[in-house]
């Protein structure tokens, strides 16, 4: 069981993505009668969404290592730099282009970049379920 924790933390990490940023928030521009309550909304998505980022990421990270052999699994040999770069990228839109967004300062830039972000957070967190499910190779 141990062995598909980290397979269930990357989908997590990865369908979350999914889910706020490709579905949820659209439709809350879509359905709400006003931008700025759609906007206010996905805010609040967004900084739950970061929330469970880090959990699944720090998840990830205390699976990596194996404690009996006390040397890195297999799969995080690969993913590692995804998972601490997707981390990363959640924290930055959190803490540093989402209160940008709030502020309405330079709106196109940092709408622009907190995407960017999103959808490279969104691709490392694909790429580590891609890793943490892909069949352990026979050596």
């Amino acid at each position: 069981m141990k062995n598909r924790l980290p397979v269930f933390a990357a989908a997590l990490w990865w369908g979350s993505l999914s889910a706020i940023g490709f579905m949820a928030v659209p439709m809350l521009f879509a359905n709400l009668p006003q931008a700025s309550m759609a906007g206010f909304m996905a805010a609040k998505l967004f900084a739950a969404q970061t929330w469970v980022s880090l959990a699944c990421g720090l998840l990830l990270l205390v699976l990596a290592k194996d404690k009996a052999s006390n040397t890195i699994q297999p799969w995080a040999r690969a993913a590692l730099g995804f998972v601490l770069a997707g981390m990363l990228m959640a924290l930055v839109v959190q803490y540093g282009v989402s209160p940008k967004i709030v502020q309405r300062e330079n709106l196109k830039f940092w709408h622009g970049l907190g995407t960017l972000l999103y959808a490279l957070q969104w691709l490392c967190a694909a790429l580590v379920l891609w890793r943490t499910s892909a069949p352990a190779s026979r050596a």
